[in-house]
């Protein structure tokens, strides 16, 4: 059974969402370490969305509840985040509705800004961490192939994407009616990883030239020479925020970068400007919300911004829901097909076990024919053909175990229960449930 615990700027704010980002890899251990009901998992932190799928070993509707809040506990324990406040800000899918739900994810059609191309690499990136880890199954593997697929059609046969702009160049939408010519103004950059290029390059589409880097990690020499800007050492960072119109943070730091004192500092030194935009991308955040209280100083996070996210461009979104509802659909068949898959197994070795055993006693009659040999076993597959599409029909109209129990009521055929346990899940409801 596959379960998804989805807490996204839909059901969480931005405080707990960097919270979960912060302890992420500690969750990941602490699901690993449920190995009695987890058997696999996949863990998504991005800046707006904490996720984590997971192939559960129990099957059955009752058991569901007590997984999911095993599961609950866990993440609360690892993050330190109160069990009521997760269950209140989490979405809990299950089954093929998890398929569909990281469909859309990867899609970008869950994203603050609807169609923004980063959260592909960064699902694939969650795929590659946990293979790492060993903690993904091969139905996991399988998920996250097909969400690959379906991003790349969506991508490729849709203007989703183009539609939709990242969260770098919404920001700086945003920022734009406070900035009277781009030309003229200055910016310091703080951070050196994606998105600081990313933020970079939106930067110079404007026609920003002046910009100076600070890395809290000491890279800001390298990224500077690669980018052909300015550096800013650690002892001038104080000078750099006095002298700067515009502040972009997206540094993947814990801790705040900029503080209300030392902004203050800055903003104290004789010739420092008297206004100044800070636009901070990074999550957790990179600058402390307390700065937005000191005169001369706006600041625009993640949060701000999510909630100027423009409207869809409808035609292009219809066009990316409808692949990705035709993917999923075509995942929950193939999901279902597996289902009798035990069963078409058992009744061809019983087919071909009678068969073996019957030509066996022919050659001790002094019957050794090769040619009635080939021809009796052509004609056992020919008719184990119309069971074998018949039985990959009924799985995909939900009614798998119509043919296993034929199966079993006809030839004798026991298909073990452990091998038939997705039936269980593929009929049960699998509507979300936060």
């Amino acid at each position: 059974m596959l379960l998804c615990f989805s807490s996204s700027h839909r059901t969480a704010d931005f405080d707990l969402l960097e919270r979960l980002e912060r302890h992420a890899p500690a969750i990941t251990v602490a699901l690993s370490e449920h190995s009695d009901i987890v058997a696999g998992s996949v863990v998504l932190a991005t800046c707006n969305r904490f996720e984590a799928y997971l192939d559960i070993d129990e099957p059955l509707p009752a058991a569901r509840a007590v997984s999911a809040e095993a599961v609950l506990d866990a993440v609360s324990s690892a993050s330190g985040i109160d069990a009521e406040t997760l269950r209140g800000a989490t979405a809990v899918y299950s089954d093929h509705a998890v398929a569909e739900h990281l469909f859309a994810v990867t899609s970008g059609l869950e994203s603050v800004v609807v169609g923004e191309g980063e959260i592909a690499g960064q699902v694939r990136r969650a795929l590659e961490s946990a293979r790492t880890t060993g903690s993904v199954t091969s139905e996991l593997e399988r998920l996250f192939q097909v969400a690959s697929r379906t991003s790349r059609g969506v991508k490729n046969q849709t203007g989703i994407m183009t539609a939709g702009r990242s969260m770098v160049r919404l920001a700086l939408d945003l920022a734009e009616s406070r900035v009277s010519d781009w030309a003229q103004t200055r910016v310091l950059l703080v951070g050196t990883g994606k998105y600081a290029g990313a933020s970079l390059a939106a930067l110079r589409d404007r026609g920003v030239t002046d910009v100076r880097v600070y890395s809290p990690s000491g890279r800001a020499p390298k990224f500077a020479h690669s980018h052909d800007i300015a550096p800013v050492a650690p002892d001038e960072l104080v000078a750099a925020l006095a002298e700067r119109d515009l502040v972009v943070t997206c540094s993947a730091v814990t801790d705040y970068v900029l503080t209300r004192p030392l902004l203050a500092e800055a903003l104290a030194l004789r010739g420092a400007l008297e206004r100044r935009l800070i636009v901070d991308l990074g999550l957790p955040r990179n600058v402390d919300p307390a700065v937005a209280e000191l005169l001369g100083v706006e600041l625009l996070d993640l949060e701000t911004i999510s909630l100027h996210a423009p409207l869809t461009e409808l035609r292009a979104a219809d066009d990316a829901r409808s692949i990705v509802d035709a993917a999923a659909a075509e995942y929950r068949a193939r999901s279902a097909e597996q289902v009798v898959t035990p069963a078409l197994v058992a009744l061809r070795k019983h087919v071909f076990d009678v068969l073996d055993a019957e030509i066996e006693r022919a050659r001790r009659r002094g019957d050794d024919s090769g040619q009635t040999e080939a021809a009796l076993r052509h004609l056992a597959g020919v008719l184990l053909h119309t069971p074998s599409v018949r039985a990959r029909e009924l799985a995909r109209e939900g009614d798998a175990r119509a043919f296993i129990d034929g199966a079993a009521a006809l030839f004798g055929v026991d298909v073990d229960s452990t091998a038939a346990r997705p039936l269980l899940s593929a009929v049960d409801d699998e509507s979300a449930a936060s």
